[in-house]
């Protein structure tokens, strides 16, 4: 059995999730922690589990604010899909486009084992990790070129970034956005079982059937 914790990181408001098996194995994704208060707090929930990945929805700065500090902390790097990481090998740009007076520091990524993947419809790719963490890895871009969601049919439930959120979706006026793609996202990912949880990039979960009806 799959368990997730969600938690609500730095003023952007994005979400980090984790997922963790009986077996004690866990994936990190989205660390968002921007501050050392959120990195310990994430820390101490992470400390019981063996973490097998930590994984990137897309590469837009508020969704990796902890990767240097995670991909240190567990010696692995951040898996996001391949047409993201030069955005996210890019941070001083978003920095500069947000106005933010920093300099980002660099961290270890890498693709997904299987960058090019379907919609939800096709073939699907599939993810296998220790334990009950393997998932379906969807590309669902729009909101960026890269952008992906995580899904377990077996417990019916997807992490979905920026794509979808509880009645509304990702934005796509930033650099890469692309509002044609991003509509056939949406409507790949409303074909998945309407009774689908929903955890989002941002806001509160919901579900595929109450997203499909938000768009209709």
């Amino acid at each position: 059995m799959i368990h997730l914790k969600s938690f609500e990181f730095s003023y952007f408001g994005t979400n980090t999730y984790v997922l963790n098996d009986d077996e004690g194995n866990a994936l990190l994704v989205d660390p968002a922690c921007s501050s050392p208060y959120e990195q310990r707090v994430l820390e101490v929930y992470l400390n019981p589990f063996h973490v097998r990945a930590i994984l990137a929805t897309h590469g837009h700065l508020d969704h990796l604010w902890g990767a240097k500090w995670a991909t240190d902390k567990w010696q692995m790097p951040v898996l996001m899909h391949e047409a993201d990481i030069p955005m996210a090998q890019a941070m001083q740009m978003q920095y500069n486009l947000f106005g933010i007076q920093a300099t980002p520091q660099p961290f270890p990524m890498e693709p997904f084992p299987s960058s090019s993947l379907p919609l939800y419809g096709g073939a699907g790719g599939g993810f296998s990790f220790i334990g009950e963490l393997g998932g379906v890895l969807l590309h669902t871009p729009g909101h960026t070129p890269g952008s992906v969601c995580f899904y377990w049919p077996e417990e019916q439930l997807l992490l979905s970034g920026d794509t979808l959120f509880n009645n509304g979706y990702g934005r796509t006026d930033l650099p890469g956005g692309n509002i044609g793609q991003l509509i056939q996202s949406l409507t790949s990912l409303c074909k998945l079982p309407a009774e689908t949880k929903v955890y989002p990039g941002h806001g509160e979960s919901t579900t595929i059937g109450d997203c499909a009806r938000f768009f209709r």
